[in-house]
């Protein structure tokens, strides 16, 4: 495959959304953001309507700059020839655009695309034998999902996601320490990030965390969700249910939870002060939280044989061990991960029994990722999918 040469214009169309905290969302604006720095690509942005009448675009997740740069994206003009569209919204739109390339982005966190994600009900199999639609997907679980959904391997190609530096990277002991202090920061703490919907497993994570603070007295658990998108602290409260009285004595006074949206880089000083993140994940297409915390110099505690396989190594990560699972998902057969409670218990014992590991974490993350995971470098291999001149 080869990259556009940098004398010819790439023209490109991006229909996605913008200045939400989705995740397709999320990475549709970091990708923005850096295709705005290739003087060879002409960028437009076509917004597409949200997946739920109550989400709203929200100033400040990003630099005033950065925000500015992403709302002056001009929009298509009626007719406008592009050399290539991306599509990056939900539910899929599988249509191709004659005589443009159209790439479509998705995930298969259950490794199954059901039909009821697709715009118009049309199994994933007839739409790539009809099209000539290309598949982008951030992981190999991903990919092996939407083969298994009809999908031909010819046409799916793996671009990950990727971390700013600018944003994502660890801090000096010195200036943690004053971090800390400023948050108000105390014990051995875990990091939990995301939506708290099923596949993130958080029934699991306290249960397991109960055990943990019965030895370590100390250990913190902080959980932050995101109640504009998916009523985040009710989906929390629900799996505190599965804990028997003994367990909510240890959890409830040492879990912290926060729902509200919060900026880019206060996202990022929360995983440069804390001490460890934990994400005991069933299903995933990618899971960028575990990888912008392995940017911050954290020990991450994922579950093994998923989506984080593809970023994650001994150094710096401590697998959870999980059995594979068939489970319907929308009437299509899918796959999750069943992590062992045992293993998740003893891999939160370690991270707080192991300062040694933590030491080696905080330099052999942030050097992984720097190796292929940066916003730049995803951005490259995204070029050579987008690109008409690709071989």
């Amino acid at each position: 495959m080869q990259l556009p040469a940098q004398s010819q214009r790439l023209r490109l169309i991006v229909e996605g959304w913008r200045l939400l905290a989705h995740s397709y969302a999320v990475v549709n604006q970091f990708q923005c953001l850096e295709l705005l720095r290739r003087p060879h690509v002409e960028l437009r942005h076509r917004d597409m309507p949200f997946r739920a009448p109550h989400w709203r675009q929200v100033s400040g997740l990003w630099d005033p700059p950065a925000e500015a740069a992403l709302r002056d994206i001009p929009a298509p003009g009626p007719g406008e020839i592009a050399d290539a569209i991306l599509r990056i919204d939900y539910p899929h739109r599988l249509n191709s655009v004659p005589g443009i390339r159209t790439c479509v982005f998705m995930t298969a966190e259950y490794r199954c695309l059901p039909v009821a994600n697709i715009a118009d009900a049309r199994p994933l199999a007839q739409w790539h034998r009809e099209s000539d639609v290309l598949l982008i997907t951030p992981s190999q679980w991903s990919r092996r999902g939407l083969i298994h959904s009809g999908a031909d391997p010819a046409r799916v190609f793996v671009v990950p996601h990727g971390i700013d530096p600018g944003v994502f990277h660890p801090l000096s002991p010195e200036d943690r320490t004053i971090l800390r202090r400023r948050l108000g920061f105390e014990g051995f703490i875990f990091l939990n990030l995301g939506s708290m919907t099923d596949n993130k497993n958080i029934r699991t994570l306290l249960k397991a965390f109960a055990a943990v603070a019965s030895r370590h007295s100390h250990a913190r658990l902080a959980l932050k969700g995101n109640d504009m998108l998916y009523a985040s602290q009710q989906r929390v409260e629900l799996s505190r249910q599965g804990l028997t009285p003994a367990e909510i004595q240890l959890v409830q006074p040492r879990l912290a939870y926060a729902g509200q949206t919060l900026p880019f880089r206060q996202i990022g000083e929360l995983y440069q002060a804390m001490d460890a993140y934990v994400s005991p994940y069933a299903a995933e297409g990618f899971n960028l939280p575990a990888l912008e915390a392995a940017a911050c110099g954290m020990p991450v505690i994922c579950t093994a044989g998923g989506s984080t396989d593809d970023f994650t190594s001994s150094d710096f990560a401590l697998p959870i061990a999980a059995e594979e699972q068939q489970v319907m998902i929308k009437e299509a057969q899918g796959w999750l991960l069943v992590p062992s409670l045992d293993s998740l218990i003893g891999q939160m014992n370690a991270a707080i029994e192991r300062p040694d590991f933590a030491a080696l974490a905080r330099i052999a993350g942030p050097r992984a990722v720097a190796n292929g995971f940066l916003w730049s470098q995803v951005v490259d291999r995204l070029l050579q999918v987008l690109s008409p001149a690709q071989v």
